[in-house]
């Protein structure tokens, strides 16, 4: 692991320990022998850390947690896909699987890196949700962690962590309808829309004829339900399957089995104590995290690759899971939902800390990044007062002629009601807008608070996206405002 990034600080070393094995086992998937998996890895590692560390340089302090990105382990295999990728195309694809080189071949490749609203919607239900609730839930369902270890990695309340999790399942299924009605669709599918998730709602609804024989000829209809469906066992697969892509069911399965060996047979129950805690990290700490995670990672990849046990349907189903996995689609700007209201409801107010122990979790910005001052008059004096809010401007995406960008705003004051306007300096257009209602005056656009999200506790943030157009040039708004008051980068 010598190629590998440098450690910058204890909390990047833990992400090392923990990360490198994931990306180790789906390097493995991915090649065609151990030392491929290794250097595949290797690539991938040190790209993936790359990407997260800029996004992490890029967050705005005291703005909340950005929204437009991947958790990190996600984040860490999507950029194995996206090197396995970039060996296909530089001659380097004989190191792969063959199953892998057809899929990257495919459509079904295609629509990780094509228009925003054809990718699959699991992927944006997971990418639209903030980093700590989608870590959650990765963490929980796909790492197959138990829960004491996943609350504790994550600063909550073991206690209350099942709890916890089954909101932000409920949270990824609305994102996820919000994405699927997003969608292009054509005028048969969006028939189906509604009845859909009516009917993936309930744990006793029984499917129509008419919709289960639309859902066995619709691949997409067909992903969205997946994901819709919390209930029956199937939100790992569609997540994995839709973040990941080819091989995710195969991953799935690899890192249940690890979880087995690391934890024993079955996983614990929320109040059980966490073998892992406290030996495994302080022995990483002592003997060095780096070393620790090379040792940790060779295990569970060993572990991985035992053969499965039992009879011959099992073994060919172990085959099975290496063939590509059907893509969940659709949106990014799926909504949040309330916590009070209906479940189709969509606020974003956030909160303004994660503490240990959260009783639920808050709607999200849909991302944070970067911000413009207002533009100060020629000759106007300067103030040393601070201004009573900061802002995010966050182009989550851009294609041709279009673009998806997300406002994140921290007011020092309690809201009751907000208005934010901003200044276009490109003639950009906004379309569509969600947790907020748009008004656009020439280059002056005002969004205002939705009927959910109007209230923001001092010191909290309020968030919003939406899609716009662009010609030459796309560059950041300025001229921020929150009710007529000024804004600062924060």
């Amino acid at each position: 692991m010598s190629d590998l990034p440098t450690v910058q600080d204890d909390t990047e070393a833990a992400l090392f320990s923990e990360c490198w094995d994931a990306v180790l086992s789906y390097a493995d998937l991915c090649t065609s022998g151990s030392l491929m998996a290794h250097q595949l890895a290797t690539e991938a590692f040190t790209l993936g850390m790359r990407e997260v560390r800029a996004a992490a340089s890029t967050h705005v302090r005291g703005a909340g947690r950005r929204t437009a990105r991947l958790p990190t382990i996600p984040a860490l295999l999507t950029a194995v896909r996206n090197t396995a990728a970039d060996w296909e195309a530089g001659g380097r694809g004989h190191r792969l699987d063959p199953d892998l080189r057809l899929w990257l071949n495919s459509q079904g490749a295609a629509r990780f890196s094509g228009p925003p609203l054809e990718r699959p919607v699991a992927l944006r239900g997971l990418r639209d949700m903030q980093e700590a609730d989608a870590a959650l839930l990765w963490l929980a369902e796909v790492e197959a962690l138990p829960l004491p270890t996943v609350a504790r990695r994550l600063g909550l309340d073991p206690a209350g962590a099942a709890g916890e999790l089954d909101q932000v399942r409920t949270l990824f299924r609305d994102r996820c309808h919000r994405a699927h009605l997003d969608s292009p669709m054509d005028a048969h599918c969006r028939s189906y829309a509604r009845l859909l998730d009516a009917v993936t709602r309930s744990p006793t609804a029984e499917t129509p004829d008419d919709l289960s024989r639309h859902l066995a000829t619709c691949v997409r209809c067909a992903e969205a339900a997946a994901c819709l469906r919390l209930h029956g066992g199937g939100l790992p697969a569609a997540l994995a399957g839709g973040v990941i892509g080819w091989g995710g069911l195969a991953y799935l399965e690899r890192r249940r089995r690890a979880t087995e060996v690391r934890f024993g047979a079955g996983r614990p129950d929320p109040g059980t104590a966490d073998p892992e805690e406290g030996t495994g990290r302080s022995r990483a700490l002592r003997g060095g995290l780096l070393a620790t995670a090379v040792l940790l990672s060779a295990l569970a990849l060993g572990v991985s690759l035992m053969p499965f046990g039992g009879s011959g349907e099992e073994t060919a189903a172990a085959r099975d899971d290496r063939q590509p996995v059907a893509d969940p689609e659709f949106s990014r700007a799926a909504a949040r939902p309330t916590r009070t209201g209906s479940p189709s409801a969509r606020p974003s107010a956030t909160r303004t800390a994660r503490t240990p122990a959260r009783t639920q979790p808050d709607p999200e910005p849909q991302g944070t990044s970067s911000a413009t001052h207002r533009a100060t008059p020629t000759g106007a004096p300067a103030t040393t007062e601070p201004a009573g809010c900061r802002v995010a401007y966050d182009l989550s995406d851009q294609w041709p002629d279009g673009f998806q960008a997300t406002v994140t705003v921290t007011t020092d004051r309690a809201l009751t009601g907000w208005q934010v306007a901003w200044t276009f300096r490109d003639g950009q257009r906004v379309g569509q807008m969600w947790d907020a209602t748009v008004h656009q005056n020439g280059s002056r656009v005002t969004a205002t608070a939705a009927d959910y999200d109007r209230a923001v506790a001092a010191h909290g943030t309020l968030s919003f996206g939406f899609l716009g157009t662009w010609g030459d040039e796309n560059r950041t708004p300025y001229g921020f405002t929150l009710n007529g008051a000024p804004c600062t980068l924060g």
